[in-house]
């Protein structure tokens, strides 16, 4: 079926996309077993070894039943950035694509797929504690119209399209001029010109509401019963900060908080539950944002191989 992808505009992708819980995951696996695929996981958490129960990362058997790409590679001490995630993954796209097979992309990592499919440019990789601290302490010492002032001054582009309460925007657009000595607005600029390199096919998973939050809650619930809090545990007896990137992503926080008595149980699996629902929000309101997409619905019920049918129909038409 892969033959089907026209490749005259670049590298045939699939790319599978949704929240948390909707089942990314299995539908992936039998997706690459039918198409000869291999996945190449978006995943901003899979990446580090060792969080494995929080993450609902992709057990032994199913990355043995389909080769998998990006999970486990770095350490939890790793500040793994987008830059970092863009550079490997369009190097094992490639690869995979030189092999004669298909690449799907999988994941709910919304920035981690956009750099990959719209080819950001970085000036650097690298960021700067000490820049962004100072901006954050002149933030605090003179106020953020102060530092919108700066951005006017240095990125007269960027100021004029962010806004000057998104204080958040204005330090990253700062912090990109003082490291890398050129305007975020330019890199931004390069990346539109770019030619993509790649024939991309969004298929996005979704269900209604009340059943997906269901499945989140019964996640949650499983991924307890499966040792997560011994995990967390685990991490911290072997010396990882906890303020680590790593461990202050969702759940291992929530673990942390619980560990060190801020919280008792009920409330621990209570702002989980409600931090992954609100979590899979977000992914659904920026993929919903991307008019590429071709929706799937998912009903509890519903034959899986149907949908599995429904998909492979549409990428055969494509």
């Amino acid at each position: 079926m892969m033959n089907n992808l026209p490749q005259e505009q670049g590298i045939p992708l699939l790319v599978l996309v949704g929240p948390t819980a909707v089942g990314k995951t299995a539908l992936s696996i039998e997706l690459a077993k039918r198409l000869d695929a291999e996945i190449v996981s978006a995943d901003s958490v899979q990446v580090y070894r060792g969080l494995n129960i929080g993450t609902a990362k992709p057990t032994l058997e199913e990355q043995c039943s389909v080769k998998h790409h990006l999970i486990d590679i770095v350490d939890p001490t790793v500040n793994f950035t987008v830059y970092d995630y863009q550079r490997l993954a369009r190097k094992t796209i490639a690869e995979i694509h030189n092999l004669g097979r298909l690449p799907l992309l999988v994941g709910g990592t919304g920035l981690y797929i956009k750099a990959v499919l719209e080819g950001f440019i970085f000036s650097s990789g690298k960021s700067s504690e000490l820049i962004r601290k100072r901006l954050q302490d002149e933030l605090k010492l003179k106020g953020k119209e102060n530092l919108y002032r700066m951005l006017q001054e240095q990125d007269p582009a960027s100021a004029g399209v962010i806004h000057p309460n998104d204080t958040k925007r204005v330090l990253r657009a700062l912090e990109f001029f003082y490291l890398t000595g050129e305007p975020i607005s330019v890199q931004k600029k390069r990346t539109r010109d770019k030619e993509s390199s790649y024939k991309p096919l969004l298929i996005g998973l979704y269900m209604p509401r009340e059943h997906l939050y269901a499945r989140i809650n019964k996640r949650v619930d499983m991924m307890m019963q499966s040792g997560f809090l011994a995990e967390v545990r685990g991490l911290l007896q072997k010396g990882y900060d906890k303020n680590l990137k790593s461990l202050q992503s969702l759940g291992y926080r929530h673990m942390i908080t619980y560990l060190e008595g801020e919280w008792d149980w009920e409330t621990t699996l209570f702002h989980l539950k409600r931090d992954t629902r609100r979590y899979a929000k977000r992914q659904l309101t920026w993929f919903c944002a991307d008019p590429r997409i071709r929706w799937f619905p998912l009903r509890p019920g519903d034959n899986f191989n149907r949908v599995l049918e429904s998909i492979c129909c549409q990428l055969a038409g494509y």
